[in-house]
């Protein structure tokens, strides 16, 4: 594999530090600012609404320029966010601070697949996507709780002010590693970016994502109640419970870019049954120290196992706007996020249960499911499986590869 999807990866590492460390400072930063702590939870929503809004917005208004450019512009937008988050005197700034370090988070990850993709061989675009993902499953196991020390420690504008730096060492590696390209994308501009969204086969691809994730999330935003009331954990030990999280996200997207190389749709639809089945076996998981260890293990295992196919999907059905196609998909990460725990709210509200909110993502990993074998049905009365990514998109970025191979 190339060496510069090591800088996609720092780049990834940093993002998925800053967007979920929050979660853990909550206390810290209502304390230091004077606020609530439900207040302080507008700050992890106002980072996710950054997301939604500039992952298309960016990645279609960038559409003219060097893919390497612009994700030295996106990182660069990164660490001005969270620069501004150390240094913000209130609240309402940094509620903008969030905001704006959410905006480069879901184009570059759209436009680094592109990238990935185009740096390897055919066979190997699902492995390159899930490389440079795996920065941001190793920050849920080292990246977050670090942080998150770090800030308990040192306070929380010293954790921002690390992460800032991170994004500093995450370009001065894409400036390094990532070879110059000439054009960003193959449309003709915005309108032809937006154009290619509109077929029925790309919101298909992105309807399997909300409801796919949103099974994850409906489980996962709740999953300290569940470990601490119904398995038995103290709460000091749930940290070290969700590092577990991270280390079965790690093992599931680097299975999940492999298998996919081999047989995408088959992997999207084994991943999404075994998150169907693992989530419906939470509330007999849940009922030993052991077992619900295991339970959290899996579920970052298998939910992960189709983040590689899915973004790959989106892109090979927007094939003339792959960029805004991938940055798409990772604002329907988000809407998932969004959805998946409201949903599951919905169900500890009713009273149904601690537990009952991993039942619900089951119901929804089944819903993806269904969505996914409908896109598969669409394929084939349209007689074909989806177009590939096409070959200008490779021959950007590895001419001297295949060179040296003719040779």
């Amino acid at each position: 594999m190339p060496l510069a999807l090591l800088a996609l990866a720092v780049g990834a590492f940093g993002i998925g530090t800053t967007e979920f460390v929050m979660m853990g400072l909550l206390p810290e930063v209502a304390d230091d600012l004077g606020i609530s702590i439900p207040s302080a939870g507008h700050l992890v929503s106002a980072y996710a609404l950054g997301v939604v809004i500039g992952a298309p917005l960016l990645a279609a208004v960038t559409a003219r320029f060097s893919r390497r450019q612009v994700l030295i512009g996106l990182m660069a937008l990164f660490v001005a966010g969270n620069a501004l988050s150390a240094l913000a005197p209130g609240s309402e700034w940094l509620l903008a601070a969030r905001f704006l370090s959410g905006l480069p988070h879901g184009a570059f990850f759209g436009v680094g697949a592109v990238v990935a993709t185009g740096l390897v061989p055919a066979e190997r675009k699902a492995q390159s996507v899930s490389l440079m993902f795996l920065g941001l499953t190793v920050a849920n196991v080292i990246g977050v709780p670090l942080a998150t020390l770090m800030g308990q420690h040192l306070g929380w504008r010293a954790t921002f002010l690390a992460v800032s730096a991170i994004g500093v060492a995450a370009i001065a590696a894409l400036m390094l590693l990532i070879p110059h390209d000439h054009t960003h994308g193959e449309s003709s501009g915005l309108r032809s970016e937006l154009a290619a969204l509109g077929s029925l086969p790309v919101w298909l691809a992105l309807g399997t994502t909300v409801a796919g994730f949103a099974a994850l999330f409906a489980a996962y935003s709740y999953i300290t109640p569940m470990l601490t009331d119904s398995a038995g954990f103290a709460d000091s030990t749930v940290t070290l419970l969700l590092a577990l999280f991270g280390v079965g996200a790690t093992i599931g997207n680097l299975l999940g870019g492999r298998l996919a190389d081999r047989a995408m749709r088959r992997t999207l639809f084994g991943g999404l049954l075994a998150l169907a089945a693992v989530l419906a076996a939470f509330p007999l998981l849940m009922r030993s120290e052991w077992s619900a260890a295991l339970g959290v293990t899996l579920l970052g295992a298998v939910a992960f196992t189709t983040s590689s196919p899915l973004q790959l999907m989106v892109m090979e059905k927007a094939h003339a706007a792959p960029s805004l196609a991938s940055s798409a998909n990772q604002a329907a990460f988000n809407l998932a996020n969004a959805g998946g725990a409201w949903i599951g709210g919905l169900a500890l509200a009713a009273g149904l249960g601690t537990t009952s909110p991993a039942v619900v993502g089951a119901v929804l990993a089944v819903a993806g499911l269904g969505v996914a074998a409908t896109a598969y049905a669409v394929d084939r009365r349209r007689g074909a499986a989806g177009p590939v990514l096409g070959g200008r998109l490779v021959a950007s970025y590895a001419p001297k590869r295949r060179e040296r191979a003719g040779r």
